[in-house]
Parts: structure tokens; C-alpha cells; sequence
């Protein structure tokens, strides 16, 4: 079995709450992602997705991820796709870093190698653990009482995880984080995500105001050095997410004690193989994870089913169902909320079938 084309489509996902809001001032309303097909000799289609969070929050931009296809799918053609170390290695020979845009492909071949062995992905990545998947819902950044508002509504639907998007005035997150807390459980989980948006002396301060409050923090500046500096002066469960983007710095942190929780992100890393190899090291470390993508339909919250069902349970802190955010659907198969959890598709591959109608015409085509 070879590659014989490598294909993408262009698909505007508009946000069901009609934007997203989080530190800095940023925000996004139509999602601009990127759906990879790869198509092999013997007419066995997998599909990937990518989808940045706008062009502003890692290094990945949507058009970035279709420049990349053009550039790197040409040394592709002719490899055998069920060959994931193979192939990987083949990418990053021929394109050095922008794992966002070899995620894609990674994915749309575990999806090929699924169908081929007439497997889902979730038991190739190892095994399913447990019968669904806890859920989050991130709160988009808003006026305190909003916030705690939305949380409410969330929390009616089954949601029991919420990441609140904060980083901004530290006076106005304290306010934020207090709201929300109130309106929940003692077994609900909160996490105040500030997605790199204090100052150390400003995360420095939100800490200590919301000392006595049950709330997770995650990566509360820009540079790993400042995060571990707030890491080190507060008692607060603590989560790093945008600064672990290899197996090294996953290491270092380890080493550093520097969180309790890692997120990892599957385009932020390179794709699903690149991401199991992290996930693998994460359970051999005794570390728990959040197991998410930067956005993304349909197909990448199929991918995020199939590598969270496949981590042990005690390591899997929370994911979330990125479909339920927009209006807009890509595939059929796609694994659907119910009361705050969702499962892997026990179909071959992903178990999903793109809807072509809303896929519409091919932006890149490589053969």
C-alpha cells in the first residue's frame, strides 16, 4: 500500500456562542480549519484535521497548514502510510519543525492504518480504557457574573470539568475565579487558564488572591522560567500547556517538578504518533493529562476520542468535544456529549465519513 495523493479542503467553522474570547484581548468567531485527506494506491481514504486557534496564540496558521501540505506532500507520495515511525521520520527529514502541519497527515494515516486492519485507532494506540471520556468546558472570557452564568448552564448540561479563560486584569481573574467557584460542587474541577497572559508578578498575585479556593492553574506566563517561578510560591494544583511542545521539555519539567498536569495538544506536537509517545511517557512518569487539540470539527475531536480513550483512566484529567462548539458539522461518526462525556467510535479508523457536500471543492492537491 502506497500514498498516492495527498489532498486538503478549507472549512469556516462559525462558533455556536458566537466567539471565543481569551487573554490578551484575543478572540476568534469563525474557526479557519484545514481538513488533510491522504489517498492511497488501493483507494483507502484517511482524513485528519487542523485547525489553529488563530494565527496569534501558538505558532500554526491556518493558511500556514495548507503551505505546508504543498511543500512537504510531495516527498510523501509512494510511502507506505500504515508505516507511522516511518513516515514521521520521512516528515521531519523533509520539513524541519511546524508540526502543525504534518499533524494532519499523521492522523488522516492512523485513520488509513485503522481501516486497513479493520480496527479503530483508540485499540492500535493502546487499547480502550473504561466506557467514555470525562469532558471539559472552556468558559470563554467574560465579565465575572458571565462567566459564573455560563458555568451554570454548562454545568446543567453534565459538564463537571470548566477551564475559565483568564489572564487579563488580575483584580477583575480573581473576581472571575471567585464567581465561578461558588457555583460549583466540591468534586467539580476548575481550572483557571491564563493561556500565558500575566506577568509573573501579576500571577503572583492572583495566586495568593484566590488562595483558599479548590482551582487548578494553568501556564500563567509566557516563558517556562516564570511559570515555574509561580510554581514554586503557590499551593495550587498546577497545569503547563503551551511551553511543553516536546518530549524534551516534557522531560525537563518532570525533572523541575514544575506541574502536576500536562496538556497535551495533538497539532502542537506533530500528530497522533508524536503525541502517544508524550501520552506514553506521561503515564510512565505518573503524570495526568489534559488530552486536546487547539480546535478543531468533527475529525479532530474524533482524534482527541481516540487518543484519550486510549490513556489509562487514572492519567486521563480531563478532554473536551471541540464539535459541540460550532455550528458547524464536517463528518458523520463523530463522537456526540452526552452529559459531559463522549466515546471513541468503535468503527475501523477514526469511524468517521466526511460530509463532501460541506467539505466542498479541494484547496491542495498533491499526487
Amino acid at each position: 500500500m502506497m500514498i498516492a495523493r495527498i489532498f486538503a479542503h478549507r472549512v469556516e467553522l462559525p462558533l455556536v456562542e458566537g466567539s471565543y474570547k481569551w487573554s490578551g484581548g484575543k478572540s476568534v468567531s469563525v474557526f479557519d480549519s484545514t481538513i488533510v485527506g491522504v489517498e492511497t494506491d488501493c483507494g483507502l481514504i484517511g482524513y485528519g484535521e487542523v485547525c489553529p486557534l488563530g494565527p496569534f496564540y501558538l505558532p500554526a496558521y491556518a493558511e500556514g497548514v495548507r503551505a505546508g501540505l504543498r511543500e512537504l506532500g510531495p516527498h510523501l507520495i509512494g510511502f507506505d502510510p500504515r508505516e507511522l515511525q516511518k513516515l514521521n521520520h520521512r516528515m521531519d527529514a523533509a520539513l524541519k519543525g511546524h508540526p502543525y502541519v504534518k499533524s494532519g497527515i499523521d492522523i488522516a494515516c492512523w485513520d488509513i492504518l485503522g481501516q486497513a486492519a479493520q480496527l479503530p485507532v483508540c485499540t492500535l494506540l493502546g487499547g480502550r480504557f473504561g466506557e467514555s471520556i470525562r469532558l471539559y468546558r472552556a468558559i470563554s472570557q467574560q465579565a465575572p457574573d458571565e462567566m459564573a452564568k455560563n458555568v451554570k448552564s454548562y454545568r446543567d448540561q453534565g459538564y463537571t470539568r470548566f477551564q475559565l479563560k483568564v489572564g487579563g486584569d488580575p483584580d477583575t481573574d480573581i473576581e472571575r475565579i471567585r464567581a465561578v467557584r461558588a457555583m460549583l460542587l466540591p468534586s467539580d474541577r476548575l481550572v483557571a487558564d491564563a493561556n500565558t497572559g500575566w506577568t509573573q508578578h501579576e500571577a503572583m498575585r492572583v495566586v495568593r488572591g484566590v488562595h483558599d479556593l479548590d482551582v487548578y492553574i494553568e501556564q500563567p506566563c509566557t516563558s517556562y522560567e516564570e511559570c515555574l517561578a509561580v510554581r514554586r510560591n503557590t499551593n495550587h494544583p498546577f497545569v503547563l500547556d503551551e511551553n511543553i511542545d516536546s518530549l524534551e521539555m516534557l522531560l525537563r519539567a518532570k525533572a523541575d517538578l514544575a506541574m502536576d498536569v500536562v496538556n497535551l495538544k495533538i497539532s502542537k506536537l506533530g500528530g497522533l504518533t508524536k503525541t502517544k509517545q508524550a501520552r506514553d511517557l506521561c503515564v510512565s512518569m505518573g503524570i495526568a493529562m489534559t488530552l486536546e487539540d487547539s480546535w478543531g470539527g468533527d475529525i479532530t475531536t474524533a482524534a482527541i476520542a481516540h487518543l484519550a480513550h486510549s490513556t489509562p483512566e487514572e492519567f486521563r484529567f480531563t478532554s473536551t468535544d471541540f464539535n459541540s462548539y460550532v455550528t458547524v458539522s464536517t463528518a458523520t461518526g463523530a463522537p456526540e456529549r452526552r452529559e459531559g462525556y463522549m466515546a471513541a467510535s468503535d468503527k475501523p479508523g477514526l469511524g468517521i465519513s466526511p460530509r463532501m457536500d460541506v467539505l466542498g471543492k479541494r484547496v491542495v492537491e498533491i499526487s
